[in-house]
């Protein structure tokens, strides 16, 4: 491993052993829970207001709903851990990345609804027994799943490391030409063996490609990763987009339960979508103050190592407390 990736890597493991060991996940996580149990309780009286046909309760309620939704978002769990290391790792637009965010958050919404509704109407599900299917089957699967991204970051970047070590090189053959003793011929021959590429991958001196452009890698993979990035996140439904789906099919309102699950869908989104930017303008900047540096080359792939690493560790300590 480089010298360039040892210092930040040890780093970014010890802070997180640290963290692990001190119960600093458990504290934000009891934190984040006294929250979401004060809106949750907020949002019952709202909805018996709203039953009773009280002017403002839907506003009120989707105001509390996204409340909870951003609240909810900071405590861990959430796709943020997967946008920002994706955002930190690869180079990606933050347009596309915050679109990405939204998204993924909104899939959420999408899942609790099909969960509900589905266990509700056709599966005859109780309350308990669809929040148990969230939290024991669909959480390890999603943090399982944003585990297996954060493996693919570190083994992207390990190859990216293998590389760089081996040199470039382009073998061409040669062949001699006999001539008979009669003819006197120069056989000194110029040959450059400097080829540049354009763009597109082409070799300007021979005409043909020796391999896709990273333009082409990029373009080939963001749909992909996309997919799995939301798919990521919106496996796992919110708790409290449970609650108030349940709640209000129970006492007939829910069409305000469905706005409700979407409005906290969209509270989280605000978190997610803010550590996508920032998680990209740190990789900009990073990468723009070793532009010149000798060691410009090594940085990418360090970034995108550390990246999958805070990844891998954050999600495989979720997925142990999830089994």
């Amino acid at each position: 491993m480089p010298r360039i990736v040892i210092v930040p890597v040890a780093i970014a493991i010890a802070a997180l052993l640290w963290l692990w060991s001190s119960g600093g996940f458990d504290s934000l996580a009891a934190w984040a829970a006294g929250e979401q149990r004060d809106f949750q309780n907020q949002i019952a009286r709202t909805l018996r207001g709203l039953r009773a046909g009280d002017a403002g309760a839907l506003s009120l309620l989707l105001t509390l709903c996204f409340a909870y939704g951003f609240f909810h978002a900071i405590g861990p769990g959430h796709g943020k851990v997967l946008i920002g290391g994706y955002g930190l790792g690869r180079k990606i637009p933050w347009m596309r990345l915050s679109l990405i965010s939204l998204i993924s958050s909104l899939g959420q919404a999408v899942t609790a609804v099909a969960l509900v509704y589905a266990g509700v109407l056709i599966f005859d599900l109780s309350r308990k027994q669809m929040v148990g299917a969230a939290e024991n089957y669909m959480a390890p699967v999603s943090y399982a799943a944003i585990g297996a991204v954060g493996l693919w970051l570190v083994f992207r970047a390990s190859r990216k490391f293998v590389r760089l070590r081996q040199p470039v090189a382009h073998d061409h053959a040669h062949h001699d030409h006999h001539h008979d003793h009669d003819h006197d011929h120069d056989h000194d021959h110029d040959h450059d063996h400097d080829h540049d590429h354009d763009h597109n991958g082409a070799c300007s001196t021979c005409g043909h490609k020796h391999g896709p452009s990273i333009d082409e890698v990029e373009n080939a993979t963001s749909l992909r990763d996309a997919l799995i990035l939301i798919g990521g996140i919106a496996m796992r439904p919110c708790t409290g987009a449970l609650f108030v789906l349940i709640i209000t099919w129970q006492m007939g309102i829910g069409a305000a339960g469905i706005a409700g699950a979407f409005s906290m869908a969209l509270g989280t989104a605000v978190v997610t979508v803010g550590v996508g930017v920032a998680a990209v303008t740190m990789r900009a900047g990073v990468l723009g103050s070793f532009a010149s540096s000798r060691t410009a080359t090594q940085i990418v792939p360090a970034i995108e190592l550390v990246a999958g690493l805070l990844v891998l560790v954050i999600a495989s300590g979720l997925l142990l407390r999830a089994i």
